[in-house]
């Protein structure tokens, strides 16, 4: 019989295009990895993967056998939600991902709301890159993930990954300091701008805004960190486009007001639809959801 964990790391090699990036997901060392694939191969008694410059990609056989591990995966992930859903309360570990804004409004909201109803539910929080984040739920280093779309510009979307919305987060244009007194977008083409960094939806967004007002932006720091972004704005160093929850929770000493046409973000949570049937992964994502309002802003 094959080796399920071996199985695993087959698929991870699949995943993550690197015998190197497979030992990092799977806290392993390349060595490791490397030998736990021989061993699969001489269970197997096929190549599974062959040579390929200095790396090594999978053979046909290889393929087949990593999509019957992702179903063997979720026939696993059934097994243990149904488990949980027979032991009549909620414990175990819930591995949930998620950005920065979220992480301190929605989550914490959250993370209280659990306390009270579920006190033995472990909740991880990790905060990263919702892109990256969504790949990473999909692969299942996480169980949930609450990530984001921008006007324009939407998340992946990978199979057997189902989202549920959160809230409809407003998007404002904040200013202070010698821009105190502009009142759109156009009237701030020479100002100094604060975006996060090239690659993120929020960048392309502010970015695109700008020049449909008619002119480049000066972008004089970028941050992924909001909270960094709101002390340049307070301070009158610079403007930026703000997402409402994070105005909120900042409470900020700038002047805030609506974009033209008034876009929002979509804030959601996503989950695996083997996953969604854990109770416990269901009650992290429903505390979630009460939190944002369940879909409104």
């Amino acid at each position: 019989m094959l080796d399920l964990t071996r199985l695993v790391a087959l698929r991870e090699l699949a995943l993550r295009g690197t015998i190197a990036a497979a030992a990092d997901a799977l806290g392993y060392t390349a060595s490791a990895v490397s030998q736990q694939l021989a061993a699969l191969e001489r269970e197997a008694e096929v190549p599974l993967t062959i040579r390929a410059g200095r790396g090594v990609v999978l053979t046909p056989a290889g393929e087949r056998l990593v999509a019957r591990t992702h179903e063997l995966l979720d026939t696993m992930e059934l097994a243990e939600a149904e488990l949980h859903s027979e032991s009549g309360r909620l414990t175990g570990t819930v591995r949930l991902a998620v950005f920065q804004s979220a992480a301190l409004t929605l989550v914490t909201g959250a993370l209280l709301r659990l306390r009270e109803l579920h006190p033995e539910l472990r909740v991880l929080v990790t905060q990263t890159e919702p892109e990256e984040a969504f790949a990473d739920t999909w692969a299942r280093e996480y169980d949930l993930v609450v990530a984001e779309e921008y006007p324009g510009h939407s998340a992946p979307h990978y199979p057997g990954v189902v989202r549920r919305p959160l809230v409809r987060d407003e998007l404002l244009l904040a200013v202070g300091g010698d821009w105190a007194g502009a009142t759109s977008v156009s009237d701030l083409a020479g100002a100094p701008w604060v975006m996060e960094p090239h690659g993120t939806a929020t960048r392309h967004f502010a970015e695109q805004t700008c020049r449909l007002a008619g002119f480049e932006p000066d972008v004089r720091f970028a941050s992924s960190d909001l909270q960094a972004h709101v002390q340049l704005v307070s301070k009158g160093l610079a403007v930026a486009i703000l997402p409402g929850l994070m105005v909120a929770y900042a409470g900020i000493g700038a002047r805030v007001m609506p974009l033209e046409g008034g876009p929002r973000r979509t804030v959601f949570a996503a989950m695996r639809a083997t996953s969604r049937l854990d109770p416990a992964v269901e009650a992290v994502r429903q505390a979630l959801e009460a939190e944002g309002g369940a879909g409104t802003a």
